[in-house]
This record gives structure tokens, C-alpha cells and sequence, in this order.
């Protein structure tokens, strides 16, 4: 709807408003320095957010939940913040923004995270500011862009295959011209592992909303004979 109707439009403080009445700031499991709002159920919160605010046809709240690649991802980073301190860094697809405030805590020179989701835009601002790091975000599809980022992350971006054609060749691009890409994901069907190198494994702890069981063997790849380590 045009924003001058006032007809269906919602504002940037009312998805924060939603996001602080409808979800609980808790630890998250495989990475309990950082804090998230998380929703248990997203059926029934992806239902709220029509009823209460008026708009129809969105995505699932995937920014509502710490979902197994973001945890892998962050868990590895976290362990290893010379990889990430003074770096340029994109927490791509971010969701929540776990990943872009893992980044922010090991160290990184700036975080940008990116998402198409509205709500998720706002969920990354509340969720970086309650855990007291400073991470810009963007609505902008970044896929084929190419901003000089030293490091770029993606968590759980294989789950369609075209998507996750489309990512990786993206991702490989950049690889190949310098930076670092580290991808976490738990086994998902079109993830590229012929072209990736496994770099650590985690047993994630998942709700069982979202996954098929409670505990999820997840990976963290990279690209090339020896990933995304040297």
C-alpha cells in the first residue's frame, strides 16, 4: 500500500514493536555469548504478523529463529577472531543478524548484514543492539554486487536450488578475486559440496519447528583445496 493512505502501511517501529511483544530475547545455544529475540513457533507468529499488522503474503519469519548454519557459522568465528578482526565483513542473508554480531564481537573493522526481509532488517537492529555491537543492514539484494568486503558470510542459503545456484556462483566470484567466504549450512540438498572444503563440524542444537530432529550436524565450508583458512 502507498504510505500516504495510511492503509496497510506498516512502519519500521511498529516491526520493532511486533518483534519486542512476539519473541523473547534468549541465549543462543551454540553460541550463548550472543542474545536473540526468538519466536517458538513461526506458524503462529507468521499469522500474528498478518493479523496484527495488516500484510498479506510475506516471508516466513526466518529472522525469528537461530537457525543450524548461522550457529555453525558464528560458533567458528567467535573460536577464531583473527580471522575476522579489523576486516571488512557481509553477513549475507542475515536473518537474525546472528552471524553479522559474531562478526561484530570477534573484532571486524564493520559488519554490514543483508536481507530482503523488512522485518529482518529490524530484528538485526534490536538483536545487535541488545547485545551492544554496531551492525549496519540493508533490504538491497547484494547478490552479484561486490563492495571490496575482506570477509563474507552466509548461513543456510542452500535450501532452493535455484537460490542456491545463483549464491554460490556468487560467492565463488568473490572467492576468487580475495575474499574470504565462509559458509555454514547442515547438509542442506544444494549445497555445492563439490566445490567446498568442510573446515570444522559442529552437533547444532535446533528447535524442532524448523529441523527434523533437535540436534543438527552442521558444517562450516569454504571454497578451494584449503577453504577459506590461509
Amino acid at each position: 500500500m502507498d504510505e500516504d493512505t495510511g492503509a496497510g502501511f506498516v512502519t519500521p517501529q511498529q516491526r520493532r514493536e511486533f518483534i519486542r511483544t512476539h519473541t523473547k530475547l534468549l541465549k543462543v545455544p551454540h553460541a550463548p555469548e550472543i542474545s536473540l529475540f526468538v519466536a517458538d513457533d513461526s506458524t503462529a507468529l507468521w499469522q500474528k504478523t498478518e493479523d496484527e499488522l495488516g500484510e498479506i503474503g510475506l516471508p516466513p519469519p526466518f529472522w525469528a529463529f537461530a537457525w543450524a548454519g548461522g550457529q555453525a557459522l558464528a560458533r567458528f568465528i567467535l573460536d577464531r577472531p583473527e580471522m575476522i578482526v579489523g576486516k571488512h565483513v557481509l553477513d549475507f542473508a542475515s536473518g537474525s543478524g546472528l552471524v553479522a554480531i559474531a562478526a561484530a564481537k570477534s573484532g571486524a573493522a564493520n559488519v554490514q548484514a543483508c536481507d530482503i526481509d523488512a522485518f529482518a532488517i529490524e530484528a538485526i537492529a534490536l538483536n545487535a543492539e541488545s547485545n551492544d555491537v554496531k551492525v549496519s543492514a540493508t533490504q538491497d539484494d547484494l547478490i552479484s554486487c561486490d563492495a571490496g568486503w575482506d570477509v563474507v558470510l552466509a548461513g543456510d542459503v542452500s535450501y532452493e536450488r535455484d537460490m542456491a545456484k545463483k549464491v554460490t556462483n556468487w560467492l565463488h566470484a568473490l572467492h576468487l578475486r580475495g575474499a574470504k567466504v565462509l559458509i555454514g549450512d547442515p547438509g542442506r540438498s544444494y549445497l555445492a559440496r563439490t566445490q567446498l572444503t568442510l573446515l570444522e563440524e559442529y552437533q547444532v542444537p535446533v528447535t524442532r519447528d524448523l529441523e527434523d530432529m533437535e540436534i543438527k550436524k552442521t558444517g562450516v565450508w569454504g571454497f578451494g583445496i584449503d577453504g577459506a583458512i590461509a
